[in-house]
């Protein structure tokens, strides 16, 4: 691709709305290249973000000639697709944003001029600057390509089973961000486990409290206790779970449990580092509240320990007062666990 390197592809490639684009930010996984540039660079870091973008621009077919098979290069259909998105755009903007050189910009809108594609005259606010519109020709030209573009991805999709699409949109959706350092707005849900999600539950248990906090295998060993009981015992009406996904990707868990015949059990409450600051956390205690009063609980209960700030103050907005805490050394640390509960 003697045009645009794959680099100044992913640099210049903003367009969240273009599928091809999406996949762009996949095949720059930046975030490596970042840090490979900085003291810690290493040469392994280099080579896999090498080898990584001659897979992706080989997987997506921008090696072979002109673009999805039309007349047109990567860049050429770059430009064109910046310029569907308003009505009219000056040229001194457009170089900005696709981030190109002058001239040749410059000779790829004179053969756009050429094919009829787009129109140019001067601004009637400035005479020095020249403003484009795509012609009618120019946007079926695009709505082409686009449907081009959304037909070679959805391919590559089909062929992926549900848990590999998730795992690729995520990692797609880190390295924009990583990229771009300013992540967007996102929304979650929250649904029903199902299956395979309770062995990320324990997964993703063990991982995160080992990290963030150092605790030792025995507290993923009490997290598969406490999940395979709920599995098997679980009475449908009493008790619940919930998974929070965002962006088709489990991001947080619930549970709620019989304690006795009036009192619920909040557990497992979790919420991965990299969406926090949404809202899921108090979003899943406040299913759970909902849930506990429609079983006919009157009270609810949670075990935690006391380092694990972020979920105290999300117990403590929903209404939970502390009870008692007491010291003892369990997963591998000096602990003081806190018991808390509230009325319902």
């Amino acid at each position: 691709m003697s045009e645009l390197t794959v680099e100044e592809w992913v640099r210049t490639n903003k367009l969240a709305s273009d599928n091809t684009e999406a996949a762009t930010g996949k095949a720059g996984p930046a975030d490596d290249m970042g840090a490979a540039a900085g003291p810690a660079a290493d040469g392994a870091a280099v080579a896999a973000v090498r080898g990584f973008n001659r897979f992706y621009t080989n997987a997506l077919g921008l090696l072979r000639g002109k673009y999805l098979d039309t007349p047109y290069s990567l860049t050429e259909a770059r430009l064109l697709f910046e310029l569907a998105q308003r009505d009219t755009s000056e040229v001194t903007d457009l170089r900005r944003t696709v981030d190109i050189d002058p001239g040749y910009l410059s000779r790829i809108l004179a053969r756009f001029e050429s094919d009829g594609v787009i129109a140019r005259q001067r601004s009637a606010a400035d005479g020095r600057r020249q403003v484009i519109q795509l012609t009618g020709s120019g946007r079926e030209v695009v709505a082409g390509l686009d449907t081009r573009s959304a037909e070679q991805v959805r391919d590559m999709l089909a062929a992926l089973c549900d848990d590999d699409r998730r795992r690729l949109l995520d990692a797609m959706r880190v390295v924009t961000e990583t990229l771009t350092g300013s992540p967007q707005p996102r929304g979650y849900l929250l649904r029903e486990p199902r299956p395979g999600d309770m062995g990320w539950v324990v997964q993703r248990n063990g991982a995160l409290y080992a990290e963030e906090f150092g605790w030792d295998a025995s507290y993923e060993a009490l997290v598969a206790r406490i999940v395979a009981d709920y599995v098997e015992k679980r009475d449908p009406v009493a008790e619940a779970a919930w998974i929070a996904e965002v962006d088709g990707v489990p991001a947080g868990c619930v549970f709620c449990v019989r304690e006795d015949a009036s009192t619920a059990r909040l557990r497992l409450l979790l919420v991965e580092p990299w969406a926090r600051g949404l809202g899921i956390g108090g979003r899943l205690v406040d299913e759970v509240l909902r849930f506990a009063r429609r079983a006919g609980y009157s009270r609810i209960t949670l075990w935690t320990n006391d380092v694990l700030a972020d979920a105290r103050r999300i117990y403590q907005r929903a209404g939970f007062t502390l009870d008692d805490e007491s010291r003892h050394h369990s997963f591998g640390k000096d602990l003081t666990s806190q018991n808390w509960s509230r009325h319902l």
